[in-house]
């Protein structure tokens, strides 16, 4: 049965190693026959949460940004994947302010499937672990998340270098797979 797919690549390089990745996952996914979604973050004007409260009174959040449709295409899907290139061994801001921006709706994130997507510069998987770790605390805050795979794309800098590793065939198969 063909799945909505939302891909949130939160890359500041198009075209950077984790994109690459999410693009490659679209692919697989693509012609498995499900409907894919693929959201840049960096075109998206997502503004920092403002801590008003303003959501938690069943009212929308006052900010005016993109932040609501990314949520409501997030809501929609069956599948989300998650993209971001791990710097100081973290995800990217832009990921981390669109996850702030959840505050209002996460508890309607329920019984999604996620997959994750890091790359970076360090060859150890184990020092992936805290970026693990942090999208591993937005997804314990949802109600039923199944964690379905984390693809990493590791000793990569510059953009491209991905491409020539085993990860580029990870994540076509886990696109393939959903």
């Amino acid at each position: 049965m063909a799945k909505k797919i939302i891909i949130i690549s939160s890359s500041p390089r198009r075209g950077g190693n984790s994109d690459t990745l999410c693009d490659q996952f679209m692919h697989g996914a693509t012609d498995a026959g499900h409907s894919v979604r693929k959201i840049f973050l960096r075109d998206m004007q997502v503004n920092y949460c403002l801590g008003c409260g303003i959501c938690t009174t069943g009212k929308s959040c006052p900010q005016k940004d993109d932040a609501a449709d990314i949520i409501a295409a997030m809501l929609d899907a069956d599948v989300i994947v998650l993209g971001t290139p791990v710097y100081f061994y973290s995800m990217s801001a832009q990921l981390k302010t669109l996850i702030d921006r959840c505050c209002a709706r996460y508890t309607e994130l329920s019984n999604k499937e996620f997959y994750r997507i890091m790359t970076a510069a360090e060859r150890d998987i184990e020092a992936m672990q805290p970026t693990v770790a942090v999208l591993r605390g937005f997804l314990d805050c949802l109600d039923k998340p199944v964690e379905r795979g984390i693809i990493y794309g590791l000793g990569v800098w510059q953009a491209g270098e991905v491409k020539s590793t085993h990860a580029m065939h990870e994540a076509y198969e886990a696109g393939a797979a959903v």
